[in-house]
């Protein structure tokens, strides 16, 4: 029978759930907690909205280089760990440390001379009175802060990403969950001035972020060292940052293109932003709630991609080629159809999130279309993403980028500066017919999964 190819049995299922289900709900629970931040702000303003929605755009570029970075590196501590190789980890762990430094400097530095500048190139009059100077300011206090959390949410992601390559996923979750009531707790204390604390606003909003980023961070770290034995790679990985020559080429060579996708995909997503913030600053503030609403239900596809990583890599890397292809072929099909049920949830729940926020009825309107457009692409962004760490599974990380960022620049972000600036088409038309280009890419990626050059095991001696 035709669906036996894409539905597997018991035990694939249970493997599945035991990787899939903590990075989800850790996911799940951070970006609802983000949500409810986000309302928090939103209550003190729709130009304090906006200005911390354009930071987190910025900062949005940092995470995730500091994934794409990580993910190199990360992609041969899975086969080690297929290989139970722990001096194998031990290296990577090592790489992905010098990875996170080079990037917390590049970005600081950067952030830091150049923010205000950055936040002005979102800031446009719409058809509403809103001020931009006022959201210019917001900007810039929220990002003064947020600035001290860069090393900590590093450090976390070096331990936390190893810790899940390795087949420990529930303590990154615990840590996360800390985390994010941290984070929440100390917002409504913080913006609100609750329990004899001032009232500081958005950079209360940030000093919460800060604390729960060293939160995260402790708890990882502390678990890690404290439990050496289920954790081998760790003792002795920080003795020296040396590096066997061949494998650090090895992970420049996978991580490179990587990183560079990762920095050039974020990039991308940012200059979407602002080409859709043409349309006014009522425009990034319904764009900030669709994409704070979005996340939450996008950890269903993000979370299926880390999976569909760490097990076909560990597959893979202990030699089981053909496996790997068939279980990569059911966790793809297992996301499109788990993605398309949780987008039939968004769309329900797309007229009522936005009465949430303290902002126009246009900033509302605007959000709710933003919101049903999102979830119709639901099930494609599941194929796309799943295709993406498929590829990239394999070590094929020159593919994915071509695949991921390449496609954003040469398609996706030269229609939106075309409409933006030469059209009048409205923000809603815009923002779907931008995102429809994404079947163009589900096309590529089937073909490219098919051809299956990704099967490889980078780790064989």
């Amino acid at each position: 029978m035709v669906l036996r190819k894409f539905i597997g049995d018991r035990a694939f299922y249970r493997k599945l759930f035991a990787v899939m289900i903590p990075i989800l709900i850790q996911n799940v629970i951070t970006n609802f907690v983000s949500l409810l931040d986000n309302v928090m702000v939103g209550q003190v303003g729709t130009e304090s909205m906006s200005g911390v929605a354009i930071v987190n755009q910025l900062l949005f570029v940092f995470n995730v280089c500091i994934f794409g970075g990580l993910s190199g590196a990360g992609i041969l501590t899975a086969q080690f760990h297929g290989k139970n190789d722990a001096d194998g980890v031990r290296y990577t762990v090592r790489m992905k440390l010098w990875i996170g430094l080079v990037t917390v400097l590049v970005f600081g530095t950067i952030l830091l001379l150049r923010g205000a500048e950055l936040i002005q190139l979102f800031l446009h009059p719409g058809e509403e009175d809103l001020d931009l100077t006022a959201t210019l300011q917001f900007g810039r206090n929220y990002l003064a802060v947020m600035l001290l959390q860069l090393p900590p949410f590093a450090i976390s992601q070096i331990y936390a990403s190893t810790l899940r390559e390795t087949g420990e996923t529930v303590l990154p979750m615990k840590a996360g969950i800390i985390a994010v009531f941290v984070n929440l707790t100390f917002n409504y204390i913080l913006i609100f001035g609750k329990l004899g604390a001032p009232a500081l606003g958005v950079v209360g909003a940030a000093a919460a972020t800060v604390l729960s980023r060293f939160v995260e961070c402790a708890i990882v770290m502390i678990w890690t060292h404290r439990h050496a034995a289920r954790c081998r790679w760790i003792s002795g990985a920080l003795r020296s940052l040396l590096i066997p020559r061949d494998l650090a080429g090895k992970i420049v060579g996978l991580g490179t293109p990587l990183l560079i996708n990762e920095l050039l995909w974020s990039g991308g997503m940012t200059t979407l932003e602002q080409c859709y913030s043409m349309r006014g600053l009522e425009v990034v503030s319904a764009m900030n709630i669709n994409n704070t609403v979005s996340n939450l239900f996008f950890c269903a596809f993000l979370a299926m991609g880390n999976a569909t990583a760490i097990i076909v890599g560990q597959l893979m890397g202990a030699g089981e080629l053909e496996r790997a292809v068939d279980e990569d072929r059911k966790l793809i099909a297992f996301s499109v159809t788990l993605c398309t049920a949780v987008g039939l949830v968004m769309a329900l729940l797309a007229p009522l999130v936005p009465r949430l926020y303290n902002t126009t009825p246009l900033v509302k309107h605007l959000a709710v279309q933003l919101i049903l457009v999102s979830a119709a692409m639901m099930p494609v962004n599941a194929f796309t993403n799943s295709c993406y760490f498929t590829l990239r599974s394999g070590g094929k990380t020159l593919i994915t980028f071509v695949f991921d960022s390449l496609y954003v620049w040469t398609l996706s972000i030269p229609a939106a500066f075309i409409l933006s600036r030469y059209t009048a088409v409205p923000i809603v038309p815009m923002y779907l017919l931008v995102y429809l280009l994404d079947l163009v890419k589900c096309g590529i990626g089937y073909i490219m999964v098919k051809k299956r050059t990704w099967v490889v095991n980078l780790v064989e001696s």
